[in-house]
């Protein structure tokens, strides 16, 4: 049982940032624009996120802190967001190679900024935002050890993020323009809907998302930030194609690239697996060979927003 408590902490650890990452995806890609720029926002959300952390945490408590470094990373990556935004939906440009400078950009600008304030690229901070139980939560039989307890406020705020996630996008005016935009932008014009706004809109939250998920990636995993997010922006492209654009389905295939996360780092802490004598560096492909797989099989089914990576002309047909 201890063995499957560690199991599902450390997937919840993995899976939660690529459900708000994917999540983000969703939302630029379901109003017409493809984010390809996650991991570059992600780097730049972790790092401004950490680097707010590392020089307040000395004068705030844990939680709150963590709390305002969430907050920071949100907004760098609305800032971020409005580049990729700019170029795809105003200039027209290749919305692939736009996404991709951000991610060229994205390490190259986090190290340089970081050694010309510290003189080391890392930046550390302190981990004080583990939950060691949640009060009563974590005194309920099974389910508070796998939920309530050695956790953090992170993962709850993952799940609420999906729950307003599928409310926004199917139960609101907003999700039904929005979705319009990125199936048939022609046909929202003609009603009156501003195009061009709600892509900005939708790529926007995107990066706000992103952002966020940085500083989520980074906080349950290490104690400092190295201008790198692990190929998780590229791993969350997969996942929301897995789960074809929808937010339940994106729940599904997040904790199941999660999972396969899990085994590629904790593996020695399940006596299961290191008992079979397999190699360690066949374990860290796992991730990307489950990745190949999945995308091979599903590919073909998936069904993208009919006009993402699309530029909208106004005027065309």
């Amino acid at each position: 049982m201890t063995t499957l408590y560690f199991l599902i902490q450390q997937t919840m650890y993995f899976s939660i940032p690529l459900l708000i990452v994917a999540l983000g995806g969703m939302f630029s890609e379901r109003g017409g624009v493809v984010n390809i720029a996650l991991e570059g926002i992600m780097i730049f959300g972790g790092f401004t996120g950490i680097l707010f952390i590392s020089g307040t945490q000395q004068y705030l408590p844990g939680q709150p802190v963590l709390m305002l470094g969430l907050l920071v990373s949100a907004l760098t990556g609305i800032l971020v967001s409005l580049l990729h935004a700019y170029a795809a939906i105003n200039m027209k440009a290749d919305q692939v190679i736009s996404g991709t400078a951000i991610n060229m950009l994205a390490p190259a600008i986090a190290i340089y900024v970081a050694r010309l304030m510290r003189d080391v690229q890392q930046i550390p901070f302190k981990n004080e935002f583990r939950l060691v139980s949640v009060p009563v939560l974590g005194d309920i039989p099974l389910i508070g050890p796998f939920f309530f307890q050695n956790a953090y406020i992170t993962t709850y705020l993952g799940f609420i993020i999906l729950l307003l996630s599928w409310a926004a996008l199917y139960k609101t005016r907003f999700g039904l323009r929005l979705r319009s935009c990125g199936e048939h932008p022609q046909a929202a014009d003609s009603v009156g809907i501003n195009v061009f706004r709600m892509r900005y809109a939708g790529t926007m939250i995107s990066g706000a998302l992103a952002g966020v998920g940085g500083l989520i990636f980074v906080i349950p995993t290490s104690t400092n930030f190295n201008a790198s997010v692990s190929g998780y922006g590229f791993l969350a492209l997969a996942v929301l194609i897995f789960g074809q654009w929808r937010p339940v389905r994106v729940f599904g295939a997040a904790f199941f690239f999660g999972l396969m996360k899990t085994v590629a780092s904790s593996y020695s802490g399940i006596p299961a697996l290191l008992s079979l004598g397999i190699p360690p560096n066949f374990y860290k492909m796992v991730p990307y060979i489950a990745t190949l797989i999945v995308l091979a099989f599903t590919s073909k089914s998936s069904q993208a927003p009919r006009a993402a990576g699309v530029p909208y002309d106004k005027g065309g047909r």
